[in-house]
């Protein structure tokens, strides 16, 4: 009898579609692995006005995430934008919303990365990452980097760190994806996978 594949859940928040520019090449990393396929899931907005509601559905891209999808996958790639060296407030609100899967360890023992885009070289990539590793860390989740075999690490000049895949989007977000991100993008998705499949013996 076969096995269904395996679903990594790529969730991401993208304000101008760069973070989702690095979430879809993480998915094509996860879908390079045999046996295991890429969900991506985005969260909506928050505002600062009480009256403002965001529609049920998202307006184009990927689907808003559900809690079915943290139950239904064997692997989570988390990605924001960089807001001063932190999260995104609306990838913050929706963890700070997981006190039911939290307490019923929906994550826990799940394999997880992280990745961010920043406007500014030296605009806190890195602090960024390391924030979205903390809810990570309480759902019980493995969070796993990319190790210094990934050449690229070494000679990018834009985005890519250990703590997990970046890119350095430009004030206008007018930069492009460069060769060393996008293969670091990749190669995280498919370490994700492949450490997915590993723990669930496939």
């Amino acid at each position: 009898m076969n096995r269904p594949n395996l679903i990594i859940l790529v969730l991401f928040y993208s304000r101008h579609g760069a973070t989702r520019k690095l979430a879809e090449l993480i998915a094509q990393g996860v879908e390079s692995v045999p046996g295991c396929d890429a969900r991506l899931r985005t969260v909506p907005a928050v505002s600062s006005v009480a009256e403002a509601t965001a529609p049920a559905l998202a307006a184009e891209g990927a689907p808003y995430v559900e809690a079915a999808d943290l139950a239904d996958c064997a692997g989570l790639a988390l990605g924001s934008p960089t807001r001063f060296g932190n999260m995104a407030a609306a990838m913050k609100y929706f963890w700070d919303g997981t006190a039911s899967e939290w307490l019923g360890g929906t994550l826990a023992g799940k394999p997880a990365c992280v990745f961010t885009s920043t406007g500014s070289l030296h605009g806190g990539q890195e602090s960024t990452l390391l924030s979205m590793m903390i809810p990570l860390f309480h759902h019980g989740l493995v969070v796993l980097g990319l190790p210094y075999t990934n050449a690229e690490l070494m000679t990018t000049s834009s985005g890519g760190t250990p703590y997990g895949a970046s890119h350095w989007s430009g004030v206008d977000g007018d930069k492009a994806i460069t060769d060393d991100e996008k293969r670091l993008a990749v190669a995280l998705g498919r370490r994700l996978a492949d450490t997915a499949c590993k723990l669930r013996g496939a």
